[in-house]
């Protein structure tokens, strides 16, 4: 351990590890297979970058989020640690570039997504790599069983058996029992082996709160709850509704989506983390890799579709480990908009194959053409060429990934790249103008390697350096490139389709039971017990929680709105008893009879204050204290 504290330290700065995750680092230094269940911040990416970086070899890394792919492979570099990515998307030379880094490049770690492992460009390369762990994100897709299951995640058992003696480490910050017994399972553990961290949060009280003003009910929450706060919601549209409302009351408030590019995210969520605006209103887009401890609130006003998700969600709150408060907002009308998003979720198959028979219509690719092609894609404008609702077209659109046919980016973002297409002497003897003269010039100093390959630019640090805006960059690096002079793949922020086979002919489209009916049924069960948890009252919010991902819960958390309904019932019945007792005393069972509350709960509070000194019982009469008394 005392070499990987020394790795922590060099590379991150923190002196020693937080427990669970010592131990996980332990257990995967043994070379044993391990499933690590974390709650959301708990530290999870150090489980396997510190280990990977006090052996020989590279990390595998597997995670279907590219945005988190993207962010920890910056994350790294700026480390000073090798790292690279692939994903869908990509173009083919850049995926073939940096899977060629990881076998001759003495690279450290390498992410790819899920449906990576199924192609035969990465099965050839990754066998020429030298791998000492795999580790796979978000485990829980893994299983039919889970919240967000995939079926590419099935192909990680298959590249074990290339490997064998590397161990795997299989990551979540939620799972139920039979979730984290079906991942050892689907993984191919070779013995049970998991360590997990109480999902109990003592500083974080839960409330859940019916009513018709949302607005009004923030307004009171944020009035009562100084400091930092996230308030979620289910579409990009009511991000900028609710942050414009709550500026209306003198909140500085900014929203957050997916369809933002990512410099205006990064600017939005630097500064709200900074305190410039004391809340972000926004889509479950946000929240990955977030590092604010100090949250005190986080709000949402639309239900999300399971326990799991709203865990996450809310425990982004008090990180810091001082009081804070995650708020559920809700009326009659969510309870029938979630129960609605069965259909929603899960459109019907016929719907689902008409789908992907426009999609290809719409591209004008023929049967079995397209294979490995990815397409730019606007949902908006596919809706509304052959009038369909967007919802429902997006989720038949997962389905169809799901179920292996294409594969569906909703939020993809790639910067520009540029390949320089001409022999150095032209280049320099070639006509243009001065400003394309400066871009040339200062392309070369910026981005080596220009005339080999495709490479990426950040167009807004060359229009910078070149001392223009970014449109005209772009109007002459498109001149250069009608020219000729160069290829330029331009910015592209966006939706992509990639198509995993050629088209296939309609009659030969099938949406399997475990893509389908078993993944609606699951659904179905999640969406039930989010409904059980907003509407029952009588149960502390913490147990529930517990209760569902398998933890006991050994008392109630007396913080959440349930546990201080019953202080506050507790504290008028004992008012009641107390008031009851006229100065002879009065008997027991009349005693009882009066106050009408519940047998355990009146003799609890006699006993309590008979042992006081407040009361005394003789012969059946209850009588006040002279001390009570006076």
């Amino acid at each position: 351990m005392d070499k990987y504290r020394d790795i922590l330290e060099k590379y991150w700065g923190y002196d020693d590890f937080r427990p669970v995750q010592g131990e996980i680092i332990a257990s995967i230094g043994a070379g044993k297979d391990t499933l690590g269940l974390m709650p959301t911040g708990g530290g999870k990416s150090l489980t396997f970058q510190v280990p990977t970086l006090a052996q020989d070899g590279l990390c595998l890394v597997i995670s279907p989020l590219i945005a988190l792919m993207k962010d920890q492979t910056d994350n790294l570099r700026g480390r000073g640690i090798k790292a690279a990515a692939v994903y869908s998307g990509m173009d083919k030379s850049e995926m073939e570039r940096n899977l060629d880094n990881c076998i001759f490049g003495d690279y450290k770690f390498l992410y790819v997504s899920p449906e990576r492992l199924q192609t035969r460009m990465f099965i050839e390369k990754l066998r020429l790599m030298k791998v000492c762990l795999i580790a796979v994100d978000e485990a829980h897709c893994i299983s039919q069983w889970g919240y967000d299951f995939r079926p590419p995640y099935l192909e990680i058992a298959k590249i074990r058996g290339t490997m064998p003696g590397v161990p795997v480490l299989a990551l979540t910050a939620t799972a139920t029992p039979e979730v984290a017994k079906d991942i050892q399972e689907k993984l191919c553990f070779a013995e049970p082996n998991v360590i997990c961290k109480s999902f109990a949060r003592d500083n974080l009280s839960y409330v859940v709160r019916k009513c018709e003003d949302k607005t009004a009910a923030i307004l009171k929450i944020l009035q009562g709850v100084p400091g930092s706060s996230i308030i979620y919601v289910r579409n990009r549209k009511h991000t900028t509704e609710t942050a414009k409302e709550l500026a209306k009351h003198g909140i500085k408030a900014c929203y957050y989506h997916a369809g933002l590019d990512k410099a205006e995210k990064e600017r939005r969520q630097q500064l709200w983390k900074d305190g410039t605006y004391r809340v972000i209103a926004a889509t479950n887009a946000f929240g990955m890799g977030i590092d604010k401890a100090d949250v005190r609130s986080v709000i949402h006003i639309d239900l999300p579709d399971s326990p799991e998700a709203y865990f996450q969600e809310a425990g982004r709150a008090g990180r810091d480990g001082k009081r804070a408060y995650a708020v559920l907002l809700y009326d009659n009308r969510d309870i029938s908009k979630l129960k609605q998003r069965i259909g929603t979720a899960f459109p019907p198959k016929e719907y689902i194959k008409g789908t992907y028979a426009r999609l290809g219509d719409f591209f004008g690719i023929a049967e079995y053409a397209a294979e490995d092609k990815s397409f730019n894609f606007d949902l908006g404008k596919f809706c509304s060429v052959y009038k369909l609702p967007i919802n429902e077209t997006s989720n038949a659109l997962k389905i169809l990934d799901l179920a292996g046919y294409i594969e569906y980016a909703e939020d993809d973002e790639r910067p520009a790249m540029i390949m320089i297409n001409v022999q150095k002497d032209f280049l320099y003897d070639m006509k243009t103008d001065a400003a394309s003269d400066m871009v040339v010039n200062n392309m070369l100093r910026m981005y080596p390697g220009l005339f080999s390959q495709l490479t990426m630019i950040n167009e807004n640090k060359l229009a910078e350096k070149s001392s223009m805006d970014t449109d005209c960059l772009h109007g002459i690096l498109i001149n250069l490139a009608r020219r000729g002079i160069i290829k330029y793949v331009p910015a592209y922020h966006g939706a992509k389709i990639y198509y995993t086979t050629g088209r296939q002919p309609l009659q030969y489209v099938q949406i399997s039971k475990d893509v389908y009916e078993t993944r609606r049924k699951r659904y179905e069960s999640r969406i039930e017990a989010m409904l059980e948890y907003v509407t029952d009252e009588n149960t502390c919010r913490s147990v529930m929680l517990l209760d569902y991902f398998g933890q006991k819960a050994e008392n109630n958390c007396g913080i959440c709105d349930v546990c201080l309904k019953d202080k506050r019932a507790s504290k008028e019945t004992e008012s009641t008893i107390l008031q009851a007792i006229p100065p002879d005393g009065i008997k027991v069972e009349e005693l009882a009879a009066l106050c009408k509350t519940g047998e355990e709960k009146f003799f609890a509070i006699l006993r309590h204050h008979i042992d006081n000194g407040n009361l005394s019982l003789l012969d059946g009469i209850v009588k006040l204290n002279a001390t009570r008394k006076g």
